[in-house]
């Protein structure tokens, strides 16, 4: 058995190894938990995205259907109502069916 060599006296050699064990540890958490938050981010700011422009386009819908009621140049106010009810009925059937039309691939 040999003995152990001794420590060199004149470098500061604790602070090396921690310097290179603080760099290792770096270059892992680099090449792992960076693109991780990353990925996470862009699925959190995704998911928020999707949320507002669903209630953006609800909105719309909404402030389209309640100016109709409240602009259209029929004489009763029921037959507006009704005449714009079915107007966006229609459009929500059409888009609807297109969806559902679209569900499977064209080759089944």
């Amino acid at each position: 058995m040999t003995a152990p060599t001794p420590a060199p006296t004149g470098t500061d050699w604790p602070a090396e190894v921690t310097a290179r064990i603080e760099s290792a540890v770096g270059a892992v958490r680099d090449k792992t938990t960076v693109p991780t938050i990353g990925a996470v981010q862009a699925v959190v700011y995704g998911m928020i995205l999707g949320v507002v422009g669903a209630v953006v386009i609800i909105m719309v819908v909404i402030m389209v259907i309640r100016m109709l009621n409240v602009y259209l140049w029929f004489s009763p106010m029921g037959r507006r109502v009704w005449v714009v009810d079915a107007g966006a009925s229609a459009i929500f059937l059409g888009l609807g069916a297109f969806s559902w039309r679209r569900r499977r691939p064209s080759g089944t």
